[in-house]
């Protein structure tokens, strides 16, 4: 029984980091420096509400609530939703955008490499198909972190200004809780450290082809697995549930 509400909260917290960076993602719609850009970043944002559904789904089931994955996107509060703080950041500019992916981007791809080797049969093939997309994401956000690390000076001020930003919050996505530990033990979740050692000698790779400084370890923000969450996150709920308030039980 407690294997089960484990790996439902395990569920919960991939899915709304998943469904949360999505979410800011489709913010940059008509807002990107270029139109390939608004493909680019909506088409990421596709990918991870993709993921979302799956994995809010799985979660409903194993938690015995019943909830389908448009009872746990649009009828949970605040409070009761379990991402990482990193993924409920704003937008920014551009650069801090490209900072934000980066830093997810190349931790979900070692981490949804190895939850495909777990023991949940269900999961795993999940786990198999969102790497190959999330790969996809980590390419992109390379790509752009180069390119601006390496373009004009104000370009590489933005992006290391970018990352200076995000980084506090980027130790939450490794982070070890009982829940964490209990998954390990059971084959149901990566060992955190060996996630945490592909996800910085990645990134220390990108910044060091881009000219950037990796920002100086300090300080680091804890809490959205707990429900604690930034200022500005009921602004993002409450506009993502508008329709959904405004019409309950309403059907397309």
């Amino acid at each position: 029984m407690r294997e089960h509400a484990d790996l439902a909260e395990l569920a919960l917290r991939l899915g709304d980091d998943a469904l949360i960076l999505g979410q800011r993602l489709c913010e940059w719609i008509t807002r990107a420096p270029m139109i390939e850009e608004d493909l680019a970043l909506s088409n990421i944002a596709l990918d991870l509400l993709g993921h979302a559904r799956v994995l809010l789904s799985l979660g409903g089931e194993l938690d015995g609530s019943g909830r389908d994955e448009d009872d746990l996107a649009f009828g949970r509060t605040e409070r009761e939703f379990r991402n990482a703080l990193l993924v409920e950041l704003p937008n920014g500019d551009f650069a801090v955008t490209i900072a934000r992916q980066l830093v997810f981007a190349h931790h979900a791809v070692p981490f949804y490499e190895r939850l495909a080797g777990c023991a949940d049969a269900e999961l795993a093939a999940f786990a198999a198909r969102a790497a190959a997309e999330v790969a996809f994401h980590r390419r992109h956000a390379t790509d752009w972190a180069v390119r601006l690390g390496l373009g004009t000076e104000e370009s590489a001020r933005r992006m290391q200004a970018g990352l200076e930003r995000v980084w506090p919050y980027a130790a939450e996505l490794v982070e070890t809780d009982p829940v964490v530990e209990r998954l390990v033990e059971a084959g149901l979740h990566p060992k955190p450290e060996e996630v945490r050692e592909v996800w910085h000698d990645g990134v220390a790779d990108v910044l060091a082809r881009a000219g950037l400084t990796e920002p100086k370890p300090g300080w680091h923000a804890t809490g959205g697995r707990s429900g604690v969450h930034t200022e500005g996150f009921g602004s993002l709920v409450a506009e993502m549930q508008s329709v959904r308030r405004q019409f309950p039980g309403g059907t397309w």
